[in-house]
């Protein structure tokens, strides 16, 4: 058919018509909006700031700076938002490609004019103070962490991911400061000002420094040379820490670029140990940000915390490459950087300590904590929707730091480990320096296996939850006649999920292990058929599964029969979990065998994972009157085996279980000795921050000596040590009112910059010893929850509603937790699922206890 030809210019042009009306409606909204963030990839290119910031040695004094936007345009016809979370009278001056212009601002964003921007490269000056939202001051030192979209808080730019940019910095400093960003320092000829050079392309969220007085150090990590920079002055930590910290950096560099077949992929390698830091560490290229607690460990050190410590310094190394080279196009994925973290750094440090205590690591850090949200109604999938940047903060938690990895092992035993391999480094290749989604990863994928990727990616990653598994064995004449696993969805829509996972059964010391393959919801065991009944069984016995397994009725008197710790520590997982669910023992007698456990266990994750068991079982699930029943042969349990223990780690294990229960006279003064005289029992090794954490447990208690927190503090040396004990101290006063006054102080968003010290205040404030005073604290923290989320950083949400609920087992306390959600019906989605996965213990608790439980 042939048109006329006007109306076939017409239809030539409606597309780009249509296009240009769609652009033009692009809103001006709070935050960075999906629609914002694909116009200004789509027009956007070629990005470089020139920040130059003067920092004042007075934290309270503004830090004046100045700023050259530079860009590559491709006009559109409508205003260019450039994000600025800040008040706009901070911005003095703006000149747009060399003429001054009037500040137009409206809802976070200083708004260009289309009519002063050329086609093609475009230049827009600040001179302003920047924010200080983000860049986290002290008396005597600071950081940037600008994770997910906090560089709009300190200076304007385009904050999102995949608008990539490379930074030229400076900084002026007061004397006696030192620095270190993401590119390597240059000289400069003016004193007091450190230069930088311009970076490698970077997301807004990776640029980062930090100034202030710290110490610095140097030392080879292979062809790098990194710089340390520590604020810790105790000599015993930096003697026994620093070479291991240089050395768990080169090795995880070494693994990384054998693995990937890619050099490390950034201009410097660089690191600082920060006092009370916000999470474990933070991937900046050239300015990796460290607790640093996590990296300075003593002679007292176990060595789960010195296998933590690798664990730690292998996932930011990760990042390199998985995050920093390659990253996400929006934070929807922002998953994908924090699976293949963990999931490298789990390779990492199994390459370093042997695939036993790989697997046994891999076991105990991943499962507990991805299933405590996902057996909650407040589940997420891996995989998320994000309409605004504002919201990313969301996206975090243990689904993407703990389900992603397990997920990613699954896949791996699908695909084969050399064929994944092979996909990942095609997947890095292609992406590098640039930006990729997980569709584009998957479709990289699915070039090296046959398997149907598209399924199984629906079931793990784009849906919530997680399997509940049942069996069905029959016998005949004494044998196995009939053995099935059957799979089913524990909440939410019938689906299966695919993955591979071992039995055992066992027949006194000896066993017998098959490896499922379940595809479907049912699988039958014919490996078994045949075989004399078992003694018992351990389902997911190489702790590969995931899900509510069964624990078979005999296995809870045969814990001793089971030699290997990773068979052991699968099925206390599974024992715990199925009590929470209601399934096959209640806590009292669950609690009972654990108990019974600490006598045969001496591997050491496994023996904290059971320890920690046993204190959540005792404080959440079990009565008061039961409580006070069992604590004395729960505590002469715990110091007995403490004694029997042969390891001074597992010692020390078990001596911080008992000060996490005790409650009777004698154990109280057991403890108080052990601080007082700094005499700990025969083979514990104690930290002074050990000593600190006595004095809590003491002062918690009310103890009789009123004078134990002056004295504890006046033991500390470390100042940053020092001013986190005056923050946390008020919460543990015995006076109810200083606890009210400090919780009301919260409100003020000065008193919550440290939030870890918040978090670990909060932790005593509602301590089960303390519930009954600070339960009136719960409706206001609710209430605070959206400004926590506004103000706060990543992962601040979610641990204030988990110190804040994490003990509690009252209807009343579940009653205020109700009430607000049925106040607030159109309450933010995310945050109501983060309230729901904090409080579901406390849901479980009060099913699980009798019911007249609050009234014991």
């Amino acid at each position: 058919m042939h048109l006329p030809k006007p109306i076939a210019q017409i239809l030539l042009l409606l597309p780009l018509l249509l296009t240009f009306k769609t652009r033009a409606q692009t809103p001006v909204e709070t935050g960075v909006s999906r629609a914002l963030a694909d116009y200004r990839k789509e027009h956007i290119s070629g990005v470089t700031y020139n920040l130059d910031l003067v920092i004042p040695e007075n934290k309270t004094e503004d830090i004046s700076a100045t700023e050259t936007l530079a860009f590559k345009y491709t006009p559109a016809g409508q205003p260019l938002q450039i994000d600025f979370k800040e008040d706009p009278a901070r911005i003095k001056t703006i000149t747009v490609n060399g003429k001054e212009t009037v500040l137009n601002f409206s809802k976070e964003h200083i708004i260009i004019d289309p009519k002063q921007l050329f086609a093609g490269g475009n230049t827009i000056s600040f001179i302003f103070l920047a924010g200080n939202g983000a860049l986290n001051r002290n008396d005597d030192y600071l950081y940037a962490l600008f994770v997910p979209d906090r560089a709009r808080t300190v200076f304007p730019c385009f904050d999102q991911p995949n608008l990539k940019a490379v930074f030229t910095l400076s900084l002026k400093v007061p004397e006696g400061w030192t620095s270190l960003a993401n590119g390597k320092t240059v000289s400069s000829p003016v004193k007091g000002y450190h230069v930088f050079a311009p970076t490698d392309t970077l997301s807004t969220y990776l640029f980062s420094f930090a100034a202030g007085k710290y110490r610095s150090v140097t030392a080879d990590a292979g062809k790098l040379h990194p710089e340390f920079l520590y604020r810790e002055t105790d000599p015993a930590k930096i003697n026994q820490s620093t070479d291991a910290i240089f050395k768990a950096h080169t090795d995880a560099v070494n693994f990384l670029e054998n693995w990937t077949t890619i050099p490390f992929p950034f201009q410097k390698m660089g690191f600082a140990g920060i006092p009370d830091f916000q999470f474990g560490g933070m991937e900046h290229p050239g300015v990796v940000l460290y607790k640093a607690s996590s990296l300075f460990l003593d002679a007292s050190a176990t060595q789960e915390q010195i296998i933590a410590r690798l664990n730690l310094i292998a996932h930011e190394t990760s990042h390199m490459w998985f995050g920093d080279l390659v990253t996400m196009d929006w934070f929807n994925d922002v998953w994908m950087k924090e699976v293949f973290a963990n999931f490298m750094a789990d390779k990492i440090t199994g390459s370093l300590m042997g695939k036993e205590t790989f697997d046994l690591k891999f076991l105990t850090d991943h499962f507990p904590a991805a299933y405590g949200v996902d057996r909650t109604p407040g589940a997420n999938p891996i995989r998320q929707n994000l309409a605004n940047l504002k919201d990313a903060g969301s996206m975090y938690g243990n689904i993407i730091y703990h389900k992603a990895p397990i997920m990613m092992r699954q896949l791996e035993l699908l695909m084969g480990a050399d064929a994944f391999q092979k996909g990942v480094r095609e997947y890095l290749k292609t992406y590098a320096y640039s930006n990729a989604t997980w569709p584009d990863l998957i479709k990289i994928l699915g070039k090296y296996t046959t398997q149907d990727l598209r399924t199984w990616n629906d079931i793990w990653v784009n849906l919530p939850g997680r399997p509940v598994f049942n069996y069905s064995m029959s016998l005949r004449n004494g044998k196995i006649s009939h053995f099935v696993l059957i799979q089913h969805a524990e909440h939410g829509l019938t689906r299966t999920w695919p993955q591979s996972f071992e039995v055992t059964l066992y027949w006194g010391l000896t066993s017998k292990t098959v490896t499922v393959n379940m595809n479907s919801g049912v699988a039958a065991l014919k490996e078994f058929i045949g075989q004399k009944a078992p003694s018992f069984i351990v389902f997911n016995s190489g702790g590969e599964g995931y899900g509510l397994f069964p624990t078979d009725p005999d296995l809870y008197n045969s814990l001793a029969d089971i030699q290997s710790p990773l068979q052991r520590t699968s099925a206390y997982i599974a024992m715990y979990e199925n009590m929470l669910a209601g399934r096959y023992t209640k806590p009292g007698a669950l609690l009972n065998t654990f108990i019974k456990a600490l006598d045969i266990e001496k591997e050491e994750m496994s023996l904290r994972l059971i320890s920690g068991y046993i204190s959540s079982i005792y404080w959440q699930f079990i009565t008061p009157k039961l409580r006070e029943k069992v604590n004395p042969a729960l505590e002469s349990s715990l110091w007995t085996a403490m004694q029997n223990q042969t390891s001074a780690n597992n010692k020390k294990i078990l001596f911080n279980a008992y000060q996490s229960i005790y409650l009777s006279q004698q154990a109280t003064s057991t403890v108080y000795n052990v601080w007082k005289d700094r005499q700990p029992p025969a083979g514990v090794k104690l930290s002074e921050e050990d000593y600190t954490g006595m004095a809590f447990s003491l002062a918690l208690r009310d103890n009789a000596d009123t004078t134990i927190l002056t004295q504890q503090y006046n033991r500390i040396t470390n100042p940053d040590r020092k001013k986190r004990f005056e923050f946390i101290r008020p919460a543990l006063s015995p006076d109810a009112k200083v606890r009210d006054e400090f919780f009301a102080s919260l409100t003020d968003l000065k008193n919550r910059a440290k939030e870890a010290n918040v978090l670990t205040a909060l932790n005593y404030l509602h301590h089960p010893l303390r519930q009954a005073a600070s339960i009136k604290y719960l409706p206001r923290s609710l209430e605070m929850l959206q400004t926590i989320q506004v103000t706060g950083d990543i992962f601040f949400p979610q641990s204030w509603l988990a110190s804040t609920f994490g003990s509690y087992q009252s209807p009343e306390a579940a009653r205020i937790v109700n009430e607000f959600l049925a106040k607030h019906p159109s309450y933010n989605e995310k945050l109501k699922d983060k309230i729901l996965q904090a409080t579901d213990n406390l849901n479980r608790a009060i099913k699980l206890l009798p019911k007249n439980a609050a009234v014991e």
